[in-house]
Protein backbone atom coordinates (compact mmCIF):
# COMPACT_ATOMS: atom_id res chain seq x y z
CA UNK A 1 0.00 0.00 0.00
CA UNK A 2 1.13 3.63 -0.73
CA UNK A 3 1.64 6.31 1.88
CA UNK A 4 -0.28 9.17 1.74
CA UNK A 5 1.42 12.69 2.01
CA UNK A 6 0.54 16.11 2.45
CA UNK A 7 1.80 19.12 0.59
CA UNK A 8 1.33 22.45 1.85
CA UNK A 9 2.23 26.24 0.75
CA UNK A 10 0.80 25.30 -2.53
CA UNK A 11 0.95 28.62 -5.00
CA UNK A 12 -2.54 28.77 -5.98
CA UNK A 13 -1.55 28.11 -10.07
CA UNK A 14 -0.52 24.59 -8.81
CA UNK A 15 -2.46 22.32 -11.29
CA UNK A 16 -3.12 18.52 -10.71
CA UNK A 17 -0.35 17.70 -13.63
CA UNK A 18 2.03 19.64 -11.81
CA UNK A 19 1.88 18.15 -8.65
CA UNK A 20 1.83 14.32 -10.61
CA UNK A 21 5.36 15.99 -12.46
CA UNK A 22 6.79 17.02 -9.69
CA UNK A 23 5.91 13.98 -7.52
CA UNK A 24 6.45 11.61 -10.63
CA UNK A 25 10.14 12.22 -10.24
CA UNK A 26 10.39 10.35 -7.14
CA UNK A 27 8.43 7.67 -8.02
CA UNK A 28 5.12 6.59 -8.96
CA UNK A 29 2.03 8.72 -7.87
CA UNK A 30 -0.74 6.98 -7.24
CA UNK A 31 -3.30 10.04 -7.23
CA UNK A 32 -3.08 13.86 -6.32
CA UNK A 33 -5.99 15.89 -4.55
CA UNK A 34 -5.38 19.74 -4.62
CA UNK A 35 -8.30 20.97 -1.86
CA UNK A 36 -10.33 23.37 -2.88
CA UNK A 37 -12.58 25.90 -1.35
CA UNK A 38 -15.95 24.76 -1.76
CA UNK A 39 -17.52 28.68 -1.62
CA UNK A 40 -14.83 29.66 -4.45
CA UNK A 41 -13.80 26.94 -6.37
CA UNK A 42 -9.99 28.37 -5.78
CA UNK A 43 -7.25 26.17 -4.08
CA UNK A 44 -6.77 26.00 -0.75
CA UNK A 45 -3.04 25.98 -1.30
CA UNK A 46 -2.33 22.43 0.24
CA UNK A 47 -3.43 19.02 -1.36
CA UNK A 48 -2.29 15.41 -0.79
CA UNK A 49 0.13 13.09 -3.26
CA UNK A 50 -0.17 9.05 -2.72
CA UNK A 51 2.98 7.06 -3.66
CA UNK A 52 2.96 3.28 -4.34
CA UNK A 53 5.65 2.56 -1.98
CA UNK A 54 6.86 4.28 1.58
CA UNK A 55 10.36 4.33 -0.01
CA UNK A 56 9.18 6.18 -2.58
CA UNK A 57 7.09 8.70 -0.66
CA UNK A 58 10.38 8.98 2.23
CA UNK A 59 12.17 9.78 -1.17
CA UNK A 60 9.65 12.63 -2.12
CA UNK A 61 9.83 14.03 1.09
CA UNK A 62 13.38 14.48 0.94
CA UNK A 63 13.33 15.81 -2.10
CA UNK A 64 10.78 18.45 -2.17
CA UNK A 65 9.71 19.42 1.10
CA UNK A 66 11.54 23.45 1.50
CA UNK A 67 12.23 23.52 -2.09
CA UNK A 68 10.89 26.17 -3.69
CA UNK A 69 8.26 25.37 -6.66
CA UNK A 70 6.21 28.81 -7.83
CA UNK A 71 8.00 31.36 -5.65
CA UNK A 72 6.85 29.60 -2.34
CA UNK A 73 8.70 26.76 -0.47
CA UNK A 74 6.84 23.30 0.24
CA UNK A 75 5.97 21.72 2.80
CA UNK A 76 6.10 17.89 2.52
CA UNK A 77 5.39 15.55 4.90
CA UNK A 78 3.68 12.51 6.04
CA UNK A 79 -0.33 12.98 5.97
CA UNK A 80 -1.76 12.50 9.63
CA UNK A 81 -5.43 10.38 10.03
CA UNK A 82 -8.36 12.23 9.71
CA UNK A 83 -9.44 13.02 12.95
CA UNK A 84 -13.26 12.77 13.66
CA UNK A 85 -14.34 16.47 14.50
CA UNK A 86 -17.13 15.04 16.41
CA UNK A 87 -19.59 17.45 14.13
CA UNK A 88 -22.58 15.86 13.58
CA UNK A 89 -26.29 16.56 11.77
CA UNK A 90 -29.10 16.97 14.49
CA UNK A 91 -30.43 19.34 16.61
CA UNK A 92 -29.89 21.76 19.22
CA UNK A 93 -25.89 22.41 20.67
CA UNK A 94 -24.24 18.75 20.89
CA UNK A 95 -23.85 16.91 24.31
CA UNK A 96 -23.04 20.58 25.87
CA UNK A 97 -27.06 20.63 26.47
CA UNK A 98 -26.79 24.36 26.00
CA UNK A 99 -29.82 25.65 23.97
CA UNK A 100 -31.53 24.17 20.50
CA UNK A 101 -33.68 21.23 21.17
CA UNK A 102 -36.88 20.86 22.70
CA UNK A 103 -38.11 21.44 26.12
CA UNK A 104 -41.06 20.06 27.79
Amino acid sequence: MGKKLYVGNLSFGTTQANLESLFGAHGTVESAQIIMDRATGRSKGFAFVEMSSDAEAQAAIAALDGQDNDGRALKVNEAKPRESTGRGGGYGRGRSGGGGGRRY
